[in-house]
């Protein structure tokens, strides 16, 4: 940096040559130095002081950009290894898997893929054992109001908040198939929720419990569909921040009292928990099948309501896409 600075005070010294052609040539290399362009017939008119100000700025100018983008390429590189989606990979490999091999991949949150089989439901009429049932989300979409003036409510993309704790797995039930090629699912027992959490466009957050419990779905492997419940996203026993509850806590805000009694119009969703559940629908759909393994996946769709603030909002409608998995016994 220095001898360069040298070098630049150096060519601003006044030349005593007798030539004009070797004054303008000095002067023409002087102003490409410091990012000037010349005319054949112009001259360099600022000041040695003004230059060297100027050069100097355009050093720490370069420098910063050149930190920028070193640690920019950091991000994206770590950014890329840390956000990758793992391979799919089937029920068999999975459970070879050591629990370090699994840890912190993303596979724990996924549903096991079918190896071969047939791209059809093939199983033969019976009465068989569900087991093993996952569900995994892939979209998460919200109806709500439009940013468009005068539009109606559409349903709009969402942006996940919770980690990869979503997907709903050992799920067990009686699954049925008729002679006349509808089936029959019940959902009995397993992991069948999940607290989810999404975030709107406009930044606000919508928490819900994604379930199928008590789930009696039945129609065509092509599409079969079924009503189950939708538990409060928060039990009678939670207590808002000032300290009410459904089943403990106070019966009213204390400290703001309404007309003597704090059960008035305004507050009394407030004050009034309530925990009574809901319902939702989904509607499932065979891809394939391998009765040979017992295997069967396929697609779904949910709709359900989001969380109510134990009765104080008005719930949101959530629509759910993804896959499923199951193996189905005799």
């Amino acid at each position: 940096m220095a001898a360069s600075l040298q070098a630049a005070a150096t060519l601003m010294q006044p030349t005593k040559v007798g030539r004009s052609s070797l004054q303008l040539r000095s002067s023409q290399n002087v102003s490409k130095a410091f990012g000037l362009e010349c005319g054949a017939g112009s001259r360099v008119t600022c000041s040695l002081q003004a230059d060297l100000k100027d050069l100097a700025q355009k050093c720490v100018d370069a420098t910063k950009i050149a930190g920028f983008t070193l640690a920019t390429s950091a991000l994206v590189i770590s950014g890329a290894s840390a956000e990758g989606i793992p391979k799919r990979l089937t029920y068999d490999e999975i459970q070879s898997k050591t629990y370090m091999e699994v840890k912190g991949t993303g596979t724990a949150n996924q549903c096991p893929i079918i190896d071969g089989g047939r791209d059809s439901f093939a199983f033969k009429p019976g009465k068989y054992n569900a087991k093993k049932f996952c569900l995994e989300p892939t979209s998460f979409t919200v109806k709500a109001e439009s940013v468009n003036k005068n539009a109606p409510p559409e349903f709009q993309d969402t942006k996940l908040m919770t980690r990869l704790t979503y997907t709903l797995d050992e799920i067990e039930g009686p699954f049925e198939v008729s002679s006349d090629g509808t089936i029959k699912f019940e959902e009995k027992d397993g992991i069948d929720y999940a607290a989810v959490t999404v975030q709107l466009p406009g930044g606000e957050r919508v928490p819900f419990l994604f379930t199928i419990k008590q789930l009696v779905a039945s129609g065509k492997p092509e599409s079969f569909s079924g009503q189950f419940l939708v538990p409060s996203y928060r039990g009678s026993s939670f207590l808002d921040p000032k300290g009410r509850g459904g089943s403990t806590g106070y019966e009213n805000a204390v400290a703001l009292p309404a007309g003597g009694r704090g059960d008035e119009e305004d507050l009394t969703k407030e004050n009034i928990k309530n925990t009574s559940s809901s319902t939702g629908k989904i509607t499932l759909s065979v891809t394939k099948s391998k009765p040979e393994t017992g295997e069967v996946i396929g697609v779904f769709e949910s709709v359900q309501p989001s969380d109510t603030d134990l009765g104080a909002k008005v719930p949101k409608e959530v629509k759910i896409r993804g896959i499923w998995y199951a193996q189905l016994e005799s």
